[in-house]
């Protein structure tokens, strides 16, 4: 599978690292093409939310996490669960409701993880996993756990809510060692960054709640590495909570049943317009890293993991709402909870 177990991710070694990145960013948006037209054909109950254009910035969090490590990604987070070590079967157990899945097919795609390894199911309430990680890095120092970090992410909307302000506030406080990623993708769903805050720059709210900044272009992968690293770093060495802010664009609409027809065409002729998967492409290229040959096959050889799966999925046992147990993981199931 494609989400191999953590290795350290050192940028001397930048062609290297660079690629693993782009191959977990190429995994995502080929599973994600899949997803939609799963959706389209019916196969998938419930929303699909794609991360298409924010792939550099999401797995640059993944990359850096290590184990022991807390994450807790949004629905746009593909791209960095898949460097967290979540694999394309379980991803689609769970969008296709398979009982061998990590949900055991009982929870909306998107709500999926293993909590015992730090890996947390979302909450769709914007702006809730921020307390949520907090909390979890709270646990881990009141048994004594040092070097741990919690990575979340969030988009530009979900900076205007109570429960951001109530969370970044408390790991401002606590001095928690929290990476708070905010995709600014320019709209919260439909409504322009101009309608939803008045700040001339969304970094700015760093400097509010007295926690350390960091401003990155989302469509570059090499620099998303480098400042999220640096982010990770601090965080990790005892310098409190980290807020780094990406420009970029949602490639896509809000969700597959949205057409994205209220973005400003203009967008994306931005430099934040771009496809930051063409962009690291570009990149590998122009370096000599690999070929197109070589970028075609590693394409060709997603696709084939992907329908595989797909094909191996669909023949698995979804949950018979009249024989399932019903009660909560935690009382049947301790592997899941701690």
């Amino acid at each position: 599978m494609l989400a191999t177990p953590k290795m350290s991710f050192r940028l001397e070694n930048l062609a290297q690292d660079f690629i693993r990145a782009y191959r977990f960013m190429l995994a995502a948006r080929v599973l994600e093409e899949k997803l939609a037209s799963l959706y389209r054909a019916g196969l998938i109950k419930g929303g699909v939310f794609l991360g298409k254009g924010q792939e550099a910035f999401s797995v640059s969090l993944g990359v850096h996490l290590k184990k022991g490590d807390i994450y807790a990604p949004l629905i746009r987070d593909q791209a960095g669960r898949m460097a967290f070590g979540d694999t394309i079967l379980d991803t689609l157990r769970t969008y296709l409701g398979s009982q061998l899945g990590p949900m055991k097919g009982r929870d909306g795609n998107i709500h999926r993880g293993l909590p015992r390894e730090g890996y947390y199911p979302m909450i769709s309430h914007l702006g809730a996993m921020i307390s949520v990680v907090v909390g979890g890095l709270m646990a881990r120092r009141l048994r004594g756990e040092t070097g741990v970090v919690g990575g979340t992410c969030i988009g530009d909307g979900g900076t205007s809510t109570g429960a951001f302000h109530e969370g970044l506030n408390a790991a401002a406080v606590e001095k928690a060692p929290l990476v708070l990623l905010v995709a600014n993708n320019q709209y919260a769903y439909s409504t322009p960054n101009n309608r939803q805050f008045a700040c001339a720059n969304l970094l700015d709210k760093a400097i509010g709640y007295g926690v350390s900044g960091h401003q990155v272009d989302g469509t570059d992968l090499e620099e998303c590495l480098k400042v999220v690293g640096n982010a990770v770093h601090a965080a990790r060495s005892g310098k409190g909570p980290q807020l780094v802010v990406a420009s970029l664009l949602r490639l896509v609409g809000h969700g597959e049943h949205d057409d994205a027809s209220y973005v400003d065409s203009a967008h994306y002729d931005q430099s934040y317009g771009r496809d930051c998967l063409v962009q690291a492409e570009q990149t590998i290229v122009a370096r000599s890293w690999a070929s197109q040959a070589d970028l075609r096959e590693w394409r060709t050889s997603v696709s084939k993991e992907v329908d595989g799966a797909v094909a191996r999925v669909l023949r698995e046992p979804t949950p018979n709402p009249a024989e399932e147990n019903w009660s909560a993981f935690s009382q049947s199931d301790s592997d899941y909870l701690e």
